[in-house]
């Protein structure tokens, strides 16, 4: 036993090494073969515990993403053959949330090597405003993956977390964001074309290969995990929430009925368990349909995380700007937001929770919506700290206001 704990060690430790290499510079092809051979007989879940170890350490997760794509550029000659059962399975399984995702995923390499690759060449034969345009409907095209990697962080890395697989999700969601930043980055680019045709073809090409390399992240290392780690009816609520985010290129292939459970008395189940009663407040008593109604009614959105930092609510309106799915409930706020800002999500809680500020305001432009993401601090009347109500809302309609209406008039 303390021999693989030795070799754990060890390997562990050379893992940081490499980390630190890419930092300082070193390409893929320079560490990967070292790394070849440290991750010889292997297992990738092994590998993603000793990243996680180094994350608990106190190594930023950026820099554990350094080590992504080294992971894709060794893995490829011998962990698909190790899942090769997996994906099969799920392939024979339409309405599956795996087997929606995987078909996504075909999609999108089909829009890769098709039209955005067609684009592309014409845009390097010939960098006409025609052609310009193309290419950027065809990113436009490519965005759609934001709905892809937005169900994915949202409800399938929840339930990761709640069986203490932690690290993964967190570099995932990482380059699930470095990919987003660079497709709207060469978009804008585009959009404001000054000649700089080189440069957009090489950051086109790198982002073409690190779309290409997610997709094998998932297939072969995200997927299986979650086949082999969450229950069908984990799977079932997954499968129910999804629509609320969206589909990226194509639809569900079906509707996923797992044979042991039973639909309509689930439904009914739900119907027959919905809270009733009254909920009795200092000014007033509210059914809790009417509470439910009236929260879910107002014109923003509204989410609360607990003391401890937990989720516990967040309203259901008709026009959602973020979304939200239930698996967020009883998930620590922390792990609900991607690496690059959650930094900033800490330091709103740690300053409402110790009283140094009552209130956080922030203000984003999303195309036709102006967010306004308010933070407060709610307190009992003794001043002691419940929780933090994070309100959001489009307040692009208030601003276009003008003039006054009276209601006597």
């Amino acid at each position: 036993m303390s021999e693989i704990i030795n070799n754990r060690e060890y390997r562990k430790k050379v893992l940081k090494e490499l980390i630190m290499e890419l930092h300082e510079g070193k390409s893929v092809e320079e560490v990967k073969e070292r790394f070849a051979e440290l991750i010889k007989d292997v297992s990738a879940s092994e590998i993603s515990e000793m990243e996680g170890a180094l994350i608990a350490e106190g190594m930023p997760v950026q820099e554990v993403q350094r080590l992504c794509d080294v992971h894709a550029a060794v893995f490829k000659g011998s962990i698909e053959e190790i899942h090769k059962e997996d994906i099969q399975e799920i392939e024979k399984t339409p309405g599956h949330p795996l087997h929606t995702f995987m078909l996504e995923n075909r999609e999108i390499e089909k829009l890769l090597k098709g039209r955005i690759n067609e684009e592309l060449e014409a845009f390097k034969a010939d960098d006409s405003n025609s052609n310009v345009e193309k290419l950027i409907e065809a990113f436009n095209l490519l965005w759609e993956v934001d709905k892809h990697y937005s169900r994915k962080e949202n409800l399938i890395f929840p339930y990761l977390e709640k069986y203490g697989i932690t690290a993964p999700p967190k570099v995932m969601w990482g380059v699930d964001d470095e990919i987003r930043a660079e497709i709207k980055g060469v978009k804008i680019e585009l959009e404001k074309y000054k000649g700089n045709k080189d440069e957009i073809i090489k950051r086109t090409e790198v982002l073409i290969n690190k779309v290409n390399e997610m997709i094998f992240k998932e297939e072969n290392i995200l997927f299986p995990m979650c086949k082999d780690t969450l229950t069908e009816d984990e799977w079932l609520t997954i499968a129910e929430e999804s629509g609320e985010i969206g589909y990226c290129l194509t639809e569900p292939a079906g509707v996923w009925k797992p044979k042991r459970v039973n639909l309509e008395k689930k439904e009914a189940d739900k119907v027959s368990t919905q809270a009733s009663g009254y909920v009795k407040l200092e000014t007033g008593i509210l059914k809790v349909e009417e509470l439910e109604a009236m929260l879910n009614t107002l014109p923003f959105d509204i989410t609360f995380v607990d003391k401890d930092d937990v989720v516990k609510y967040f309203s259901q309106g008709k026009e959602r700007i973020f979304a939200r799915t239930k698996a967020i409930i009883g998930r620590t706020v922390h792990n609900c937001h991607p690496p690059a800002s959650v930094h900033v999500v800490e330091k709103i809680v740690q300053d409402l929770k110790s009283g140094a500020k009552d209130q956080e305001d922030f203000w984003i432009k999303m195309g036709d919506v102006y967010a306004l993401i308010r933070y407060f601090a709610v307190r009992d009347s003794e001043g002691n700290y419940l929780g933090t109500v994070e309100v959001t809302q489009n307040i692009k309609p208030i601003q276009d206001i003008e003039g006054e209406k009276r209601l006597m008039s």
